[in-house]
């Protein structure tokens, strides 16, 4: 795997000529790569056998399965998953003309597989005879298959389908067109929690880890298309306890897994978001990279020529409608099998810039075309950007040039009737809180959330930090995951590469509360290093790093553009007035770095009154919040926002809570009615130094 700290700059190199539409700079693909070459089959595996009567484990192999890398494109460092460029993931919304998709989003074949007997009896043979299998819908958490109770606060932990763990399989049978013969195949998931092994007819396709991140496989090699064809997954799970109901529960765990151990949110598992085939053209606009800033709008446009012949032919780059820009076009010469990269930079004098208050939204197009400009289409892609610039300096965090103040929320992505498998319907209520509470800033803790997220967040300018499943890592796994498995550095590849577009993301999150080992400073530094090194390596916008650490102290934070850390002065320790000096201290250590605080909330129950000084009381929530949020806006000079933890009660597996039925009460919403306790009032009400 290529280490991202190796890449050269990206220096464009123009190659090609000025459009014929427009004076523009506009370069052909400067240098190429070959697509990579990709087993056929799974790797063997290093984890030994499960122990006789314990928990099952997933098998992994040397590193982690989808060979997540990163590569010099002639300038453009470009993400690369099971042999081919890391797609656009646009087709759960948008639908190319030059394109066809096949929804997988329907009830398929369902059935667990507690004694991982499966493969040994060919479950993934489109011969297997599934019909006596139980039934679910895609997308959707097998949580809720059979759990009574699931949403109640008071019914009991630990039974149902929400416990059921292990391998579980899905199987579908699907028509493949007769016109997808000479097209380029793959198959895409938005979520598989927590592993996904995927066949088509029986062929191997291969392995996706990571229970929040999309993937797509190629499938040509298995495609038949005129035919009836069988699709199989086995998706896993690892338990989190040997016990759940145990009075003192033993963890289950995996070094190899991100996060490694029991968390405190739920780990819903199956195939969660939606999915779908798509078949495109053997030359291929597989990623559109758009940057918005300075009046001008670049381009990048990763091509894949999956054919026998080389392409040579051009692609055209329309700004979109009031960017106040005009198309342009660029040579466009790719060798067969091989990856090349056209950039093209447009004045765009019309685009006004997207802030908070002002979220304007523009899509680009790209075309390509055969031999000549306005000759034959052969493929297009479009991508949604705004105009907007994230700058830090002199201990601020800056929106298009001004200092921004983040009021915000932290949240989980889950509701009582459909876990984290959220219809739009319920994304809409869910977020419409976030609007309601005048919050301009949430956090994505600690998953990539469904695309819809993104593109709600750019339509409603509201700004975005997004992070990733490294959670709780200690210095064993973090030293594991940079110098060997590298899924840690896949996540953070992939979550820069997949959300790129989104001027509402303006914080790349690193990891949150991971352990610093007594002496393992070095390893954690270097752990942080590696994956600050990946998502720097494929952001053209330079975006800043932070993450949720669990002290205000981390040996790290130097190597931050934000200082990030979670803080519970009042709760877990200290006294609330104990978070003003704390940040005084900070910012004496680290005069140049905005602060943000990631994390700060209490608990209780909702019905629950008395004083402010009694823990559990709504009272005591909304008095501690206030306490902390003036302590916050008193430096606003050098604090960059803060975020509340957590917008509604939600829930977790961890070893307690169980009295909730496994529901934290820290939110300002109850969990399944949304009612609001005092706190939610309190939030609503508190209002930040500065806006943009």
């Amino acid at each position: 795997m290529t280490d991202p700290t190796d890449l050269p700059e990206r220096r464009p190199r123009t190659v090609g000529r000025l459009s014929r539409r427009a004076v523009v700079a506009a370069f052909g693909a400067a240098g190429f790569v070959a697509l990579p070459a990709w087993p056929d089959k799974t790797w063997a595996a290093d984890a030994g056998p499960d122990a006789p009567g314990g928990p099952v484990l997933d098998t992994h192999p040397a590193t982690e399965p989808s060979g997540t890398h990163v590569r010099d494109v002639g300038g453009t460092n470009v993400v690369f998953q099971y042999g081919t460029v890391l797609p656009a993931f646009d087709g759960w919304r948008t639908h190319e003309p030059t394109r066809e998709y096949l929804s997988l989003d329907r009830r398929w074949r369902f059935r667990f597989d507690p004694g991982n007997r499966a493969l040994g009896e060919g479950w993934e043979s489109p011969h297997f005879d599934d019909g006596a299998w139980g039934l679910i819908d895609v997308p959707a958490a097998w949580d809720l298959l059979d759990t009574p109770g699931f949403a109640s606060q008071t019914a009991a932990f630990g039974k149902g389908t929400a416990f059921a763990d292990g391998y579980a399989w899905y199987r579908t049978v699907v028509d493949i067109p007769a016109s997808w013969r000479g097209r380029h195949v793959r198959m895409a998931f938005l979520a598989a929690g927590y592993s996904a092994e995927v066949w088509l007819d029986g062929r191997y396709l291969g392995k996706h880890e990571g229970a929040n991140s999309p993937f797509a496989l190629p499938v040509s090699g298995a495609l038949r298309p005129g035919t009836r064809q069988t699709i199989a997954v086995r998706v896993f799970r690892r338990a989190s306890y040997t016990d759940y109901t145990a009075a003192t529960p033993q963890p289950v765990t995996d070094d190899h897994q991100i996060p490694y151990k029991p968390v405190d949110y739920w780990p819903y598992a199956g195939l969660t978001r939606s999915a779908w085939i798509e078949a495109v053209p053997q030359v291929t606009i597989a990623k559109l990279l758009v940057v918005g800033a300075s009046g001008k709008l670049e381009a990048r446009a990763v091509v894949e020529n999956h054919g026998a012949s080389d392409f040579d032919g051009y692609l055209t780059l329309d700004p979109g409608r009031a960017s106040g820009g005009r198309s342009a076009v660029a040579a466009a010469r790719i060798p067969a099998g091989s990856v090349g990269v056209v950039t093209v930079s447009v004045p765009i004098p019309g685009a006004r810039r997207w802030s908070p208050g002002s979220p304007h939204l523009f899509t680009a197009r790209a075309a390509l075309t055969a031999r000549r400009p306005g000759g034959p289409r052969v493929d297009t892609l479009s991508a949604r950007y705004g105009v907007r610039d994230v700058s830090v300096g002199d201990a601020e965090l800056r929106l298009n040039g001004r200092p921004v103040f983040l009021k915000g929320l932290n949240w989980h992505e889950e509701t009582a009737a459909h876990g984290r498998a959220m219809t739009p319907v319920e994304y809409d209520k869910e977020l419409g809180h976030i609007r309601e509470l005048g919050v301009n800033f949430i956090r994505n803790c600690v998953y990539n959330r469904h695309p819809y997220v993104y593109d709600w967040a750019d339509e409603h300018g509201v700004m975005v930090m997004d992070d990733m499943d490294t959670m709780w890592l200690n210095t064993a796994q973090e030293k594991l995951q940079t110098e060997r498995y590298g899924l840690a550095r896949a996540l953070a590849l992939t979550m820069a590469w997949n959300q790129h577009n989104h001027p509402s993301v303006i914080l790349w999150g690193l990891q949150n509360e991971s352990e610093i080992d007594t002496g393992g400073a070095p390893v954690y530094r270097a752990w942080l290093a590696d994956l600050k090194a990946a998502v720097k390596a494929v952001d053209l916008t330079a975006r800043p790093v932070t993450w949720a650490s669990s002290t205000s102290n981390d040996p790290a934070f130097d190597i931050a553009d934000v200082i990030g850390f979670n803080e519970y002065f009042g709760y877990f320790h200290g006294k609330d007035a104990d978070l003003g000096p704390t940040l005084d201290a900070v910012h004496a250590k680290y005069p140049g770095k905005p602060i943000l605080i990631t994390e700060n909330g209490t608990w209780s129950v909702a019905g629950t009154h008395g004083p402010s000084t009694t823990q559990g009381t709504e009272e005591w929530q909304a008095a501690s919040f206030e306490a902390h949020w003036a302590q916050v806006a008193e430096r606003s000079e050098f604090v960059a926002g803060f975020t509340y933890w957590v917008l509604k009660d939600y829930k977790q597996r961890a070893g307690y809570n169980q009295n909730y039925n496994g529901i934290s009460v820290m939110g300002m919403l109850t969990f399944a009615e949304e009612r609001p306790k005092l706190a939610y009032e309190a939030f609503r009400r508190a209002a930040g130094p500065r806006a943009v």
